[in-house]
């Protein structure tokens, strides 16, 4: 065949093509439905997309993602999810408590969903077993109001004189609200303390029951992991600072922002485990063959600017056995 005749036929031939066939393909979307907003959550969509790349995927480069926040208004949640399923997304990963994939799975029964939760996901209903969730659903489950007798031991190293303990919990909380402070009443008298427990829902209540414990003169603190309390981390934060009352809590955001102290399961790791889920799924892993994961990696963050602000002296010990120390 002469060389124009070759030319010839591969352009007759490529006309021939389907345009399907040399069109570039869509990029897939993940759909990240949130009950709280953006603000806070820098570590956690760190760990989400670092998740991402682990499984081959960057954002805006071989994938997009599509953010619908909440901004603290459960309400809201339905509405956005539908948004998401009209999208037609691959994946959505619904985060921030119970609330985001109770809706995402009301919205769809086709879709893939991935959750992140501290409190059971069968007692929730998101799954019927953790080896093999059937349907559409699976994810990252993470240790929350479990690890309390723990967190009241790190309070007492911090503050070694401490005898009077004021809990701050939610009670109308359907899941952590109990299981917060179960387990504590037995704990403290182990440890020989004394605990009582204030109660909130809001952040009108929140001032109220710091109102009430400050009546009370307690020598410390204790936040009960909690989604409303997440929310309001700054205004627990600047109330504890502003009574000078040591503290301490289940995430490392509020010593980052001033807390005293946190300890809890890390949670920018169980969002990177989300991503790496969200990046199976995109490649065509079903929920139903991806077990849910429970995450067991857990750290101690210390805030030594706001211990020297109380005028406590970190142990030594302490500072050894901290993940990070904020200085």
């Amino acid at each position: 065949m002469r060389r124009r005749d070759f030319i010839l036929f591969l352009g007759g031939t490529a006309a021939a093509w389907p345009l399907g066939a040399s069109a570039q393909q869509p990029m897939p979307v993940i759909g990240f439905l949130n009950t709280a907003s953006s603000d806070g959550y820098a570590e956690r969509l760190r760990g989400f997309r670092q998740g991402l790349k682990d499984a081959g995927f960057v954002e805006g480069e071989n994938v997009a993602v599509e953010y619908r926040w909440a901004e603290n208004q459960p309400e809201r949640l339905p509405a956005l999810a539908d948004e998401l399923v009209r999208r037609q997304v691959t994946v959505i990963a619904a985060t921030g408590g119970h609330s985001a994939p109770v809706a995402a799975m009301a919205a769809t029964k086709t879709i893939p969903i991935l959750f992140v939760t501290s409190d059971n996901p069968i007692t929730l209903g998101l799954v019927t077993s953790l080896a093999r969730p059937e349907g559409n659903v699976t994810g990252v489950n993470f240790y929350g109001a479990e690890l309390g007798a723990k967190r009241l031991a790190l309070l007492r190293d911090m503050v070694p004189a401490a005898t009077r303990i004021a809990v701050l919990a939610n009670p109308a909380s359907p899941t952590s609200g109990e299981a917060a402070t179960r387990d504590l009443p037995a704990a403290a008298h182990a440890m020989g303390l004394q605990i009582q427990i204030f109660n909130a829902s809001s952040g009108r209540e929140i001032d109220a029951a710091y109102a009430a414990i400050m009546r009370e003169r307690p020598d410390a603190l204790f936040v009960a992991p909690d989604p409303v309390f997440n929310g309001r981390r700054i205004q627990l934060v600047h109330l504890a600072s502003r009574h000078a009352l040591p503290a301490i809590y289940w995430q490392r955001e509020f010593a980052e922002i001033g807390g005293l102290m946190s300890y809890g399961s890390s949670i920018g790791e169980a969002f990177r485990q989300v991503g790496a889920y969200a990046g199976r799924i995109v490649k065509g892993a079903k929920p139903a063959d991806l077990p849910v994961v429970q995450s067991t990696r857990f750290e101690l963050v210390i805030n030594n600017q706001a211990a020297r602000l109380f005028g406590i002296s970190v142990p030594p010990s302490l500072l050894a056995r901290a993940d990070d120390v904020i200085e």
